[in-house]
């Protein structure tokens, strides 16, 4: 006699389809898990910094000198460490007014 099962046939089924899903949506590149390049991090970097410099740098006399957080921003991309200078970028503009576009 063959040995059966503790769980019906139906619940194995149901539970097989469900892990399937998971894995595949876990492992398919465009879900929101999916990490970013560093490329693309660093493009991210380069266009929030250039925004900053273009519209948010105080020129002319009294300016105050140099922007600490903006200059340790972009050290912080410059080494590799492309979410800590995005997040202090992205903060640098909100507080200053300055529409961005979103990531991508």
């Amino acid at each position: 006699m063959a040995q059966l099962s503790s769980r019906p046939p139906k619940t194995r089924r149901i539970r097989t389809i469900a892990l399937l899903g998971i894995a595949a949506a876990l492992s398919s590149p465009g879900s929101a898990g999916g990490q970013q390049t560093n490329e693309q991090l660093a493009a991210r970097c380069n266009e929030l910094g250039a925004i900053y410099d273009r519209y948010g740098t105080r020129r002319g006399e009294g300016s105050g000198g140099p922007d600490m957080i903006r200059m340790g921003a972009g050290i912080d991309c410059q080494k590799g460490r492309y979410q800590q200078g995005i997040k202090a970028l992205e903060d640098l503009l909100q507080r200053n007014r300055i529409s961005y576009p979103p990531a991508s």
